[in-house]
This record gives C-alpha cells, sequence and structure tokens, in this order.
C-alpha cells in the first residue's frame, strides 16, 4: 500500500432489521471520519437508501461495482445483492439473518483478495444467520475457518484488553475445554498481538482461574491445580510473561488488571461482563491472531431501538479507529521484523 493511500476499510451490515446500518451511516455522516480512511460498504444502493431516508441521517455516497474501484473522500457501496429487501425493525427474521451473511461473506471474500486492508463487522444475530452454508456461532468462528492464522476473542478499550480462553461455548463444558494445549495456543497468539498488534515489547498476561477462588487448592475444583498452573508455569519458564491463575470475582474491583497488558479469562462472561461494565460503549470486540486485521462494536442488533434513530454510534467508531490502528502498527511491525537478508537483497535489487 502507498505511503499516500488511506486504509481501505470494509464494512459488513450485519442485520438489516437491527441497528448495524444506523451506526454505520451515522459513524461516517461525520464528514472527517473520511480523513482516516477510505470507506466499502457491502450492502445495496437502494438498501443503504432506504435505511438512511428512514432514520433522517443525510449523506451520500458512491456505488462501485468492485471495492478495487473505491474512491478516495467518498463512502463507498459494492451493491452485493440487486433486490429491494423488506426492512423489519426489531424483527428477528430468517430475510434479515440472509442479508447478513451475504454481506459478510462479500466482505470477507474482498479482505481476503485483498482489495480492502481491514474489516469492520455490524452487529449480527446469532440464531437467525443459521443456514446451510452457514453453520457458525458467529463472526469469530467464520473468519477462523476463512482466514490464516489462530484466532482469539479480544475485547480492547484503551488499556484495558480482556482476551478469552473458550468463547461462544455451555458454560457446562467450559472445565472440559480447558487444556494445556488450548491454553498454550491462546497466550502465545495473545502475546503475538500484543507485541505486534498493540506495540507492546514485553507484555504482561494475567490469566483468570476457572473455578471460584482458583478452586481454593482443589477444595472448588481441581482443574486450576491440576490444569493452569503448570501450563502457566510452563510458559513462564520459556520466556513468556504469564501470571495466574487470579481469582476472577476481585481481580477487577481490586484493580488488579491495572498492573498488566492483557487479561485472559477462562470463559465468556466471566471476561465480557468486568469488559463491558468498565468500558461499555467504547469497547470494541478484535479477532487477534489472524493474517488479517477484524474487529466490530461491544454491542448486538439491539432490536428494541432499530428504527428509532436512538443507537449510539460510538462502539462502531472505536472499532474503526481500532482496526485502522491495528493495520498500521502491523504493518510497522512486519517491517520492522523483516529478514535483514531479505532487507539486504531488496535494497542491491533497487
Amino acid at each position: 500500500m502507498e505511503e499516500s493511500q488511506k486504509i481501505r476499510l470494509g464494512i459488513s451490515i450485519g442485520d438489516i432489521n437491527g441497528i448495524g446500518c444506523e451506526v454505520v451511516l451515522k459513524t461516517f455522516e461525520d464528514a472527517r471520519m473520511l480523513d482516516f480512511c477510505t470507506p466499502v460498504i457491502f450492502a445495496s444502493n437502494k438498501t443503504i437508501t432506504q435505511q438512511k431516508n428512514d432514520l433522517g441521517i443525510d449523506l451520500t455516497f458512491n456505488g462501485v461495482r468492485d471495492a478495487s474501484q473505491a474512491v478516495e473522500g467518498k463512502i463507498n457501496i459494492v451493491s452485493v445483492w440487486k433486490e429491494v429487501p423488506q426492512i423489519e425493525y426489531g424483527q428477528a427474521t430468517k430475510e434479515g439473518g440472509a442479508y447478513a451473511i451475504q454481506s459478510l461473506k462479500a466482505a470477507v471474500h474482498a479482505l481476503k483478495e485483498g482489495t480492502i486492508d481491514v474489516l469492520v463487522t455490524a452487529p449480527i444475530n446469532k440464531n437467525n444467520i443459521q443456514a446451510e452454508d452457514f453453520k457458525f456461532p458467529g463472526h469469530t468462528d467464520f473468519l477462523a475457518q476463512e482466514l490464516k492464522g489462530e484466532s482469539l476473542m479480544f475485547m480492547v478499550a484503551d488499556s484495558l484488553r480482556v482476551g478469552l480462553l473458550t468463547d461462544h461455548i455451555a458454560v457446562k463444558d467450559v472445565a472440559q475445554a480447558i487444556t494445556p494445549k488450548l491454553i498454550r495456543n491462546k497466550v502465545v497468539t495473545m502475546e503475538k498481538s500484543l507485541k505486534m498488534d498493540f506495540g507492546i515489547r514485553r507484555p504482561k498476561i494475567a490469566l483468570l482461574g476457572i473455578n471460584p477462588h482458583s478452586g481454593d487448592n482443589g477444595t472448588i475444583g481441581e482443574e486450576d491445580d491440576k490444569i493452569l498452573k503448570p501450563t502457566i508455569q510452563e510458559l513462564f519458564n520459556k520466556g513468556t510473561l504469564v501470571y495466574g491463575p487470579y481469582s476472577a470475582d476481585s481481580f477487577f474491583g481490586s484493580n488488579t488488571h491495572k498492573n498488566f497488558d492483557a487479561i485472559l479469562a477462562a470463559y465468556h462472561d466471566q471476561g465480557l461482563i468486568p469488559f463491558k461494565t468498565l468500558s461499555f460503549g467504547k469497547g470494541v470486540n478484535y479477532t487477534a491472531g489472524l493474517d488479517k486485521v477484524r474487529t466490530s462494536p461491544d454491542h448486538g442488533t439491539a432490536y428494541e431501538i432499530a428504527g428509532k434513530g436512538q443507537a449510539d454510534e460510538s462502539s462502531f467508531k472505536e472499532a474503526v479507529f481500532t482496526a485502522i490502528q491495528v493495520f498500521r502498527n502491523r504493518t510497522e511491525y512486519l517491517e520492522l521484523t523483516k529478514n535483514p537478508l531479505q532487507k539486504q537483497k531488496t535494497r542491491r535489487a533497487s
């Protein structure tokens, strides 16, 4: 990418009956956002026009056939469908899910092809997206299949960063799913992301316990003593600054989290409840560990306010800024860590 060229930021529109279109349009209603990136929305001209008219949002856009034709300084729309879908604000319809997946698949294809640099995904409904050709509980699992790398659900808000050992699985399955191999993979992925995507040279990582009080020395479960502690020690001995397991109930309330660059929670709610309590409206869901950059806001479809013009775009805007910053950090990191011999060959060739 040329130094002067703005980052081409792809956007999947999410559920058309939710607040996805609204937060996207409100974000770019602020013309200053076009100074930071070139947005490319995967939906259709007619759908976006209907949404902006319904919501009373004043902006113009540029229709393109392909993301590679996106024009800097404009809001670009790739028409993924030609028909005019029926929008039923606040309703979880099969059609709403189908169009969300069409938008997502088109955006991911463009990401893989390199016609967009990063992807920001608007919220989907995990129930109505299910189809014969899409059997994933959410964005993260689909992206993990489509892109290269080891995915990690990573919630970020300024210096607060919370990753998950397990994400969208039932609580009853958590303890069995957590193995030494899983812990090693997630810690290594988190450490690499902190260095490459966030510019932290020697990241410190905290691991939260599985059981209450991290098992109380085996009184409330043995998983922390038998699985977490030995694996943490093994990683630490190899040079990774990982500590724990810490009792989750007091970790955030005591501000212990401020001593670390990132926290790895054992399961979904253990990490996301404190994260959203501390950052809601400003938090970003980042899929770390993949060869491409994807972020999303930390909220869902919010059907209860869809179509009413009440949605707050702050989290989506933060997702845009995070995607841009991670892309820049990663590009710089990869440039700095290139093979020195390869650099010499390039210089001689030029």
